[in-house]
């Protein structure tokens, strides 16, 4: 069941002469992590506020988890929504990181001992138990985003949308949170709906939606989408290093697979081909 459609989704920014979402259809299954590519500026980040209501689109329609977001579901909506953005710092309002972690049960009139025992719980599951009392302003970039994804995951979303929110990391930060996100995915089933550039993250999704200054041009597997590796690079998007070390060797006039391999993939290709001969 697709816990997310978005059907002929539009949005144009008064100051702007083109559509920043140009006629978006797609949908999200339950228990999927889909990853929405694009260069900067293609739309991506507009996307996800389209999603959860924080802008309104010109026209199109929105539907999660089987309710159709309007003005008046979209509170509701939320209830269901958790999303992470590129900033950490920009979602932070308590003193200590435990104090942060129960914003969001606060809002939701949690009773005390319920909030203490999620707010616990939470902080275990992303590896932050340890930082309860910190002030999150001295935490590095990646604690500063397992912190956020406790305050997210402690409401219990059917949905994490992740915003750019692995940008800012270095890459050891990066696969750090990317791996802290796959294993909150299966121990929680949730949906994840990562908005991205970054090829290494969408490399962890179990399919790829593709746009381009705003327009929808392919749904598919990682695989199928990075075997288009000049195409990405032509929409200004980067490619694995497979695919980059395959097209060098195409241009030496070397033949190589024509579907996608990972790193490990073309390693093992490499050992048993002929140029080891």
């Amino acid at each position: 069941m697709a816990i997310i459609q978005v059907e002929h989704l539009n949005y144009q920014y008064s100051n702007s002469d083109t559509k920043a979402i140009d006629d978006v259809s797609f949908e999200i299954q339950a228990g999927d992590w889909v990853a929405i590519v694009g260069h900067n500026g293609s739309g991506k980040s507009t996307l996800a506020k389209l999603l959860i209501g924080l802008m309104a689109a010109d026209s199109g329609k929105i539907t999660i988890d089987g309710q159709e977001l309007t003005p008046d579901s979209v509170w509701q909506i939320r209830e269901k929504v958790g999303m992470v953005f590129q900033n950490p710092d920009n979602q932070f309002v308590g003193a200590t990181v435990a104090d942060d972690v129960a914003f969001g049960m606060e809002n939701r009139a949690v009773d005390r001992d319920t909030m203490v025992a999620k707010v616990d719980q939470a902080l275990k599951q992303v590896g932050m138990s340890a930082y309860k009392d910190r002030e999150p302003a001295n935490l590095s970039g990646g604690q500063k985003q397992r912190v956020a994804l406790a305050g997210i995951i402690a409401i219990a979303p059917k949905i994490l949308i992740l915003d750019e929110a692995t940008s800012m990391l270095d890459p050891r930060g990066r696969q750090e949170i990317l791996a802290v996100i796959q294993q909150l995915k299966t121990d929680l089933n949730l949906t994840v709906l990562s908005i991205t550039h970054d090829i290494d993250e969408a490399a962890n999704a179990d399919r790829l939606v593709v746009i381009d200054d705003g327009r929808f041009v392919e749904e598919a597997t990682p695989d199928n989408v990075f075997n288009h590796g000049q195409q990405l690079i032509d929409m200004g998007l980067d490619v694995p290093l497979s695919e980059k070390l395959k097209d060098a060797l195409q241009k030496r006039h070397i033949a190589v697979p024509q579907s996608y391999l990972d790193e490990r993939g073309l390693i093992d290709w490499l050992r048993t081909s002929r140029l080891n001969k």
